[in-house]
């Protein structure tokens, strides 16, 4: 599958998605979910993300955590 990258205004296409009938919009629909859960499933496995998730597993098991009423306690001091 080829593919083209354009650049479009997201009013152009917010109007244009307007303009499409319910049964072409649900099938829009279905492509978005689609590509978001891809999107999501590659951030999730992202380098980045793991090191992220790794350094806070590690600040946890090392007790350097606030627990939310402690948090709560303190943002109402502030």
């Amino acid at each position: 599958m080829n593919t083209i990258k354009i650049s479009v205004p997201i009013e152009s296409l917010a109007q244009a998605i307007c303009s499409l009938n319910w049964s072409e919009q649900q099938k829009l629909r279905e492509i978005l979910d689609d590509q978001l859960f891809e999107s999501e499933e590659e951030w999730e496995h992202s380098p980045e993300i793991k090191a992220e998730v790794a350094e806070a597993k590690e600040a946890y098991q090392q007790g350097e955590y606030q627990t939310l009423s402690e948090f709560i306690t303190q943002e109402s001091k502030d």
